[in-house]
């Protein structure tokens, strides 16, 4: 979802620092680059929230990529933060003019290309593109590991076996969160999370894989090493650079914000939603819901094994990860609540979206799946998890079912997880890994218990939502800025759980043996269905 007004007002509870006593050099910025929205928010050490800003946007389909344009890149991330600086003046009467720390996030995955200027080689190809089929396969071959389609590895794969011209001119390969960070301090850099996503980590949970580097340059003809091409890799808490004059003017161009000021390792999604969901521990899990839809699961050893659904990733301190990734999770249902929305207008009573969310949701409580005989499939896009290079919304009823508004919204709402659940569950089936906890975040969790007691329906596990759930990882990005600076002496585990987490209100909840059952009969009937998927594809 991409609302702005009703998160606000979350965070303004949480504010009981006056302008007297506000430092700004004990403060830290964390600014994420979504895929619906550029968050940025600004904290105190502790992780309250003293403002925040954003700015909506959304991924285009240019010549069959889905990719934004270098100049949306820049606008938004200007416009995120100068909406936070307004809020700081208005809430504290401060100027931004400096902060303790700066950490910028990103969707993890995708391909940008820098020649030795540094210019853009191709426009930017995002996480979404599933161009990459035949590169994923090969690499995943090569390796022994999935390789997602969505890894950037993948992209450069595909960009050197098929010949596209800009290959010889690579001077760097980088993701997003890594371009704007270079673009403000000057460093070509990556959290080991971010870059769990770009090539295959090593055993030492701290750098690339060598005998992958190795393997993939003997596999493929290009007139550079992968090492040479690749960003380093750091952990949480270690040294990234600081901003430069030009980084300071890109962020600020009134000149308010000094340059100088530190920046931790830049990092994916993925890594911020574990920290702002406090899911850092082996057998803690944590869920990401928006545009796609991912669980991450810490794990108690590396799993070295070939399980198409799952990437193998890492945390921010590189603790290895199982990740089973939906590319599809709110933006079916998003448009079905346009609809109402539109409805309203037409009927002369508009209503916010925020306020429409929550009364549509809760009518999906008030039936069950097998009562409403409705089925919905989500994908705008494919789907690797589910075998899908398309994707086409769709949704189907029994003709004996009475159809109505709550059965409409729990298939939309039991669809959001399909995919990721299961992948979960083929990851139960083919190891032995145990999840004690999984903690959610995004801005589906922002109408109370339904979203959430059906997540928790879907992976039979207890799921944790905060109130900073709807931030999720600008919150994230910002606590990892924080701990670069004020908390080095301490474990990023030990300091989420003993400090940032003592300041949060949750609720956890756990699903009725009913509640399963019910999710699990819907995921058999989901997954027998995706054969209508490619119908509907070759027709429509």
């Amino acid at each position: 979802m991409t609302t702005t007004t009703q998160d606000h007002s979350i965070l303004k509870t949480q504010n009981s620092t006056s302008s007297v006593s506000l430092d700004l050099t004990r403060t830290a910025l964390g600014i994420e680059f979504g895929s619906t929205r550029i968050k940025a928010v600004l904290i105190d050490p502790a992780g309250t929230v003293l403002a925040s800003g954003a700015h909506d946007w959304d991924n285009s389909l240019v010549d069959g990529v889905w990719t934004y344009r270098l100049e949306e890149i820049i606008t938004g991330l200007r416009a995120a933060y100068t909406a936070l600086a307004n809020d700081l003046k208005d809430t504290h009467g401060l100027a931004l003019t400096t902060t303790g720390a700066i950490g910028i996030s990103g969707m993890m995955h995708g391909y940008i290309a820098l020649d030795a200027q540094g210019q853009l080689l191709t426009p930017f190809r995002t996480w979404r593109n599933t161009i990459t089929a035949e590169s994923s396969a090969a690499l995943s071959q090569l390796f022994g590991l999935n390789i997602p389609q969505r890894w950037t590895i993948s992209h450069l794969h595909r960009a050197i076996t098929t010949g596209e011209p800009h290959v010889p001119h690579i001077n760097r390969v980088t993701t997003l969160a890594g371009y704007i960070h270079w673009r403000l301090t000057g460093r070509h850099v990556l959290g080991v999370g971010e870059a769990s996503g770009v090539f295959p980590i090593g055993a030492d949970g701290a750098s690339f894989d060598p005998h992958m580097l190795a393997a993939f340059d003997q596999a493929v003809s290009a007139p550079w090493h992968l090492a040479q091409v690749l960003p380093e890799v750091a952990l949480a808490g270690q040294e990234a650079g600081t901003l430069t004059p030009d980084g300071a003017t890109l962020l600020d161009p009134t000149g308010t914000l000094q340059p100088g000021i530190p920046l931790c390792p830049p990092e994916g999604d993925a890594g911020t939603g574990m920290v702002a969901t406090a899911a850092l521990r082996p057998r803690t899990g944590n869920v990401s819901a928006g545009t796609s839809a991912f669980a991450m699961i810490v794990l108690d050893q590396p799993l070295r094994t070939l399980i198409p659904e799952i990437d193998l990733v890492a945390t921010p301190t590189g603790r290895p990860v199982a990740m089973a990734h939906a590319n599809n999770c709110t933006s079916d249902l998003n448009a079905w609540v346009e609809v109402f929305s539109q409805f309203a207008t037409t009927l002369g009573h508009p209503i916010d979206r925020g306020p429409l969310f929550d009364l549509l949701l809760t009518a999906a409580d008030t039936t069950t799946m097998d009562q409403a005989g409705t089925m919905s499939y989500n994908f705008l896009s494919g789907d690797a998890l589910v075998g899908l290079t398309e994707g086409r919304p769709l949704t189907l009823r029994r003709p004996n079912a009475k159809f109505g508004l709550a059965g409409l919204m729990r298939s939309h709402l039991f669809a959001l997880f399909a995919s990721m659940a299961h992948g979960v569950q083929i990851l139960r089936h083919t190891t032995n890994i145990t999840i004690d906890s999984m903690h959610a975040h995004g801005g589906i969790f922002k109408t109370p218990r339904i979203p959430q007691q059906i997540l928790a329906a879907a992976f039979d596990t207890p799921v944790t939502v905060s109130t900073t759930a709807s931030e999720g990882g600008a919150w994230g990005m910002a606590l990892l800025a924080a701990y670069s600076q004020w908390a080095q002496n301490t474990t990023l585990e030990d300091w989420i759980d003993n400090t940032v987490s003592t300041t949060q209100q949750a609720l956890t909840l756990q699903a009725t043996p009913e509640q399963v059952t019910e999710y699990q009969h819907y995921l058999e009937h989901f997954i027998n269905g995706l054969p209508l998927q490619k119908a509907a594809i070759k027709a429509f």
